[in-house]
């Protein structure tokens, strides 16, 4: 048999058995999102369901409607520094793609050179040449092929953490806004009942001086009142910490925070969740795993590649006048031409053990993706139990309230026919004090529940 036709069918059976290398990376079938969404109510666990409309799909602007609150979220997306940061990330990542699909090109350089030699202190013999050297590796065997598509899942890995840091920006705004308007009210609640403690305080001393009550009942209305006081300063305090706070995240100097009020606010009440499919399409830290995923795909194939021959095509032309045994006046043109075939036979095991160390990096992202799919599954699960128990809170507070409304009322009325002590008024005024307080703090949390579903489903993209 001709060496030829010997080199053919080497050739032949390394292209057939090294078709899995050009092939691209597609999830794999394993890869399981059903039932990652636990219905908080239904003794199933499963949650049903029925509508495949997404809250995550939902445009920010919609989600948030109150105006200051969608400018506050405009100027953090222009101007915060983590944002910025994963903008030039994606440019960065878009930079090397293009360099990565520059690489099936030849390379081309421009070399000249020139030597002066003299012997005997004779004359000097210049020679000189002017090469244009060009190479070109040719990707028989996917080598190029698969470091061009990492790089591409890195690009789009690049995209999808700007997307996270998009979302989180969003969200967290919001949140933050949200809990100055709690804090707005809860310092408006607790100021009303300073000044209420500040007549108790008033009619204590009066009544003292009457004789009917005590210097302790006295002492006891007064501490009441200074500690509703402080803790109205505490309220203040928390306010401006919290008005800093959002403005860092806007990259501006701290400062006051033009908002709405709590009562003006109208978020969904009907949260749906979508297919759990759409998780997989929408959360950007699901996205980022399959993109490790995918890479660790292509590092394999390029493992593989490794096993098979490189082929590299070089060749120089341009003018010199030394030939290398004389040198003649003009410069004549030259050209040459190489091709190098390389085929792997013994690298002291290199290969084999880079293959299986990349194999066992493909097994730990896919696991990792499960783990990630997983983990947005229970976020999503807590966030909707949440939700529910708030709801369920805040029923059970506006009953407490109403109770204790009218507690103070009957206890007023008692003080008045003399069958209670002034101190049952303070304490029932406190227990309303604390009713109210509580039924704001369930209320904003509420609130950050459904702003926490809609990050959990990776809204914020547009």
């Amino acid at each position: 048999m001709k060496t030829s036709n010997i080199f053919y069918m080497m050739c032949a059976t390394a292209l057939f058995s090294s078709c899995h290398i050009y092939k691209a990376y597609d999830r794999p079938e394993d890869i399981n999102a059903d039932g990652i969404y636990r219905d908080p109510i239904s003794l199933t666990d499963t949650l049903a369901v029925t509508d495949t409309t997404n809250m995550g799909n939902v445009p920010w602007k919609e989600m948030f409607t109150d105006p200051k609150l969608q400018a506050l979220i405009e100027e953090g997306l222009a101007n915060n520094v983590d944002m910025q940061a994963a903008i030039l990330r994606v440019e960065e990542a878009r930079v090397m793609l293009t360099s990565a699909r520059l690489s099936f090109l030849p390379s081309i350089n421009l070399a000249p050179q020139g030597t002066a030699t003299t012997m005997d202190g004779g004359s000097f013999v210049k020679a000189y040449t002017l090469p244009v050297a060009a190479s070109w590796q040719v990707d028989l065997f996917g080598k190029l092929l698969n470091a061009s598509r990492s790089q591409k899942t890195a690009y789009l890995q690049s995209q999808y953490a700007q997307q996270a840091v998009r979302s989180q920006l969003i969200c967290g705004i919001a949140n933050t806004y949200y809990t100055l308007l709690m804090l707005d009210q809860q310092e408006e609640i607790t100021a009303k009942t300073v000044d209420i403690y500040a007549e108790n305080v008033r009619v204590m001393e009066a009544m003292k001086i009457a004789g009917m009550t005590t210097e302790a009942a006295v002492t006891q209305t007064r501490a009441v009142y200074h500690q509703t006081s402080a803790s109205l300063i505490d309220l203040r305090r928390q306010i401006r910490e919290t008005e800093n706070s959002l403005s860092v995240l806007l990259a501006k100097a701290p400062q006051q925070i033009d908002r709405g009020t709590l009562d003006e606010q109208i978020m969904p009440e009907d949260l749906t969740t979508g297919v759990p499919l759409q998780l997989l399409a929408n959360r950007p830290d699901v996205k980022i795993a399959e993109m490790n995923l995918a890479s660790a795909y292509y590092s394999t194939n390029q493992a593989r590649a490794a096993f098979y021959p490189g082929l590299n095509i070089t060749a120089t032309a341009g003018w010199t006048n030394g030939s290398g045994i004389t040198v003649s006046n003009p410069g004549q043109f030259m050209f040459q031409a190489l091709a190098s075939l390389a085929q792997p036979i013994f690298n002291n095991g290199k290969l084999i053990a880079n293959l299986k160390v990349t194999k066992a990096e493909e097994e730990i992202a896919k696991m990792n993706y499960q783990q990630t799919i997983l983990s947005a599954g229970q976020e999503v699960s807590d966030v909707l139990h949440l939700y529910d128990a708030c709801n369920n809170k805040l029923i059970e507070d506006k009953a407490r309230i109403e109770q204790l409304e009218k507690a103070v009322v009957y206890t007023k009325d008692l003080f008045q026919s003399g069958s209670a002590t002034y101190l049952e008024i303070l304490t029932s005024q406190q227990s309303l004090l604390s009713a109210q307080l509580t039924e704001v703090s369930d209320n904003i949390q509420r609130i950050q529940a459904v702003i926490n579903l809609y990050s959990a489903l990776g809204g914020g993209r547009e």
